[in-house]
């Protein structure tokens, strides 16, 4: 009887799912049975790759295509557990209805485990019209920014390419954040040549593997002193090194506001010759009453010239007050009037027209100079780390199984011993003496560096409250790169 009811559920679901599929995504759903009774969804959706064009996302290619995320961030469980949402039907299937009442296109995801299947939830994903924005890191596969060079290894690398690896193939993969935060202080900018070395390693992984171009790129912290910095050096140097995307985290619309008032103006103007496709990857206040006027604001043509949309901070609420919805085993229930809020205002703002003024006249960044608050030494200019020494062999032969959730851990696994010297081109080269090879690789390929920390950290002076925390790090660990941690 209970396998029965079960599939009897998914069938509703997979049923209701049909019923509110718009027709611009031409979705269609199957749920199947298997010999056991259980069910099993699969998808004949194949959702339109997303990619960039100047500063904006596409999917397709008119300027009408324009793509922008609504979207929400999304980790049930947060800090109590370090879990994956996508590989349990259980848990994805009870909420995607809820993501189709906001009319969401994308959710954001900052944990997974890579040793699972990730087929179901993509599927009923894909069927509802939904694209994933999702990070590659783990708790125990990530950079720590206090001990970049260590972290910064060879079994690092195998995780987050076996990663890749697990969600390439899914038409709804959007995007792949390589990191989360990993600069969140005035002083921690020193991991900044690691973020970027990531990015490169993985865009250059996804380009050797012969995968679909999914774009790769950073998710920077709220942190007024170099986010801007940072977003520079995201796209500065060759193209092999640069992002292909850059985001910022950003809390500053609190009600009453406006886009002056709120400082969206000011961001506007700032980014104004930028590049890359720019997003909000955490936005919602964090100090007073959430009522998300600013996610109407967020998609008038004032911020499309710049901005691609945004991710809402968070889906559920993790004991940090931020939820939208509360999560009791299989039941959902909406906090006070935050969810129907956040419904009414991207209900009534339509996407601009015409490209929403998007522009294509973008230039390519200088790198930031060193100074008080930029300082990533040896690494200056474009230099930047070699991929370390053991993870060529990924490049050709792919990474192969993932460690998952339950792996032994990367972040000690190399050795911060270097040596370095300057060399004639203004790069520095390093030597490791453990199994982190480090060169002067200005120009190599792109990178980026991931690291699991997401952190509400205000651009006027809090240091980093690590609110977009999915799980729980050790204490070690958590006070210099984990999220949920709070770094004073």
């Amino acid at each position: 009887m209970k396998n029965v009811q079960t599939f009897a559920a998914v069938a509703a679901f997979a049923t209701t799912a049909l019923a509110q599929m718009t027709p611009m995504a031409k979705l269609e759903a199957r749920a199947t049975s298997t010999a056991s009774g259980s069910a099993t969804v699969t998808s004949t959706t194949t959702l339109p790759t997303i990619t960039t064009r100047g500063n904006a996302f596409f999917n397709g290619t008119s300027d009408e295509d324009r793509f922008y995320i609504r979207g929400v961030d999304y980790q049930p469980g947060g800090s109590s557990t370090a879990s994956d949402p996508l590989a349990d039907y259980a848990t994805c299937s009870r909420d995607i209805p809820y993501f189709q009442k906001l009319g969401l296109n994308t959710i954001r995801v900052y944990t997974v485990d890579n040793s699972k299947s990730h087929d179901e939830c993509m599927a009923a994903l894909a069927n509802a019209g939904i694209y994933l924005a999702l990070d590659v890191n783990t708790p125990e596969y990530s950079l720590n920014r206090d001990e970049p060079a260590e972290s910064y290894n060879a079994v690092y690398l195998q995780s987050i390419f076996a990663t890749i690896d697990a969600f390439q193939n899914y038409s709804n993969t959007l995007l792949f954040f390589s990191g989360n935060e990993v600069i969140n202080t005035a002083n921690s900018t020193s991991a900044a040549p690691y973020v970027k070395a990531v990015t490169r390693d993985m865009r250059q992984y996804i380009g050797e593997r012969g995968y679909r171009s999914i774009p790769v790129g950073y998710s920077a912290a709220d942190v007024s002193s170099n986010q801007y910095l940072m977003a520079q050096y995201m796209d500065c140097g060759s193209t092999a090194s640069r992002s292909d995307f850059y985001a910022i985290n950003n809390y500053e619309w609190c009600d009453p506001s406006s886009y002056t008032t709120s400082g969206w103006s000011q961001l506007v103007d700032q980014y104004s010759n930028y590049s890359l496709p720019l997003f909000m990857s955490e936005y919602g206040c964090i100090t007073n009453t959430r009522t998300f006027k600013e996610s109407a604001a967020l998609y008038q043509e004032d911020m499309t010239s710049v901005f691609s949309g945004g991710l809402v901070y968070e889906y559920s609420e993790e004991g940090n007050g931020y939820g939208i919805v509360t999560i009791s085993g299989d039941t959902v229930t909406p906090v006070d009037d935050q969810f129907s809020d956040l419904q009414t205002e991207l209900a009534s703002t339509s996407d601009p027209s015409s490209g929403g003024n998007y522009s294509t006249t973008g230039v390519a960044q200088d790198c930031p100079a060193q100074s008080d608050d930029w300082d990533t030494s040896p690494f200056t200019g474009t230099a930047l780390p070699a991929t370390p020494s053991g993870a060529e062999k990924y490049f050709e032969d792919g990474a192969g199984t993932g460690p998952g959730l339950s792996g032994s851990g990367s972040q000690e696994s190399g050795d911060g011993k270097v040596s370095t010297a300057a060399s004639d081109a203004g790069s520095v080269s390093t030597t490791y003496t453990g199994t982190t090879s480090v060169a002067s690789a200005t120009g190599s390929s792109s990178s980026s560096s991931a690291s699991s920390s997401g952190s509400p950290s205000s651009a006027a002076g809090r240091s980093v409250a690590m609110g977009m925390a999915p799980f729980v790090c050790g204490l070690a660990v958590a006070i210099s790169f984990c999220m949920g941690a709070v770094l004073l």
